[in-house]
């Protein structure tokens, strides 16, 4: 075992940034959001929500985002991943569908605030639930990119 070095470090920070996004999105849809319809009154349960959703969007903005591309970003370099290497078979295609899909994940997560924020309410949860649904296919997609 060669220890813990620098590049374990950036592993580190991206698979916890990642497990706390993903675990945000499951604790939000199946633990805080049912226990507020059910204990809080309708106008108690809208500031709520609104308020948590808010809090989720600015550390997602202010922390998540920034280290997930930064030390996704830094991975890639290290490995030598170039933009023609994302064509190849195995690493490159898995990385270049993860990308794709994180992509489409955060799209689906913002606009699920702006849907959110115009009281379209079955358009947000729509939108909430492919975000969550395509989070989840990320963390697949990076279970499966191969060991190098």
């Amino acid at each position: 075992m060669n220890g813990v070095d620098g590049w374990a470090l950036v592993r580190f920070a991206h698979v916890t940034g990642a497990a706390l996004w993903v675990g945000g999105q499951l604790a939000l849809s199946l633990v805080i959001l049912p226990l507020a319809r059910r204990m809080l009154t309708p106008e108690a349960r809208g500031r709520f929500v609104q308020q948590a959703g808010r809090r989720f969007g600015l550390l997602t903005a202010a922390v998540f985002l920034p280290v997930q591309l930064t030390t996704g970003v830094a991975m890639a370099w290290h490995k030598g991943v170039t933009w023609a290497a994302l064509a190849e078979p195995g690493y490159g295609r898995i990385l270049a569908a993860k990308l794709a899909l994180f992509t489409a994940v955060m799209v689906a997560a913002g606009l699920h605030g702006w849907a959110h924020a115009r009281s379209r309410t079955e358009l947000a949860r729509a939108l909430a639930v492919t975000s969550l649904i395509g989070s989840l296919g990320v963390v697949l997609l990076a279970t499966a990119l191969p060991a190098t």
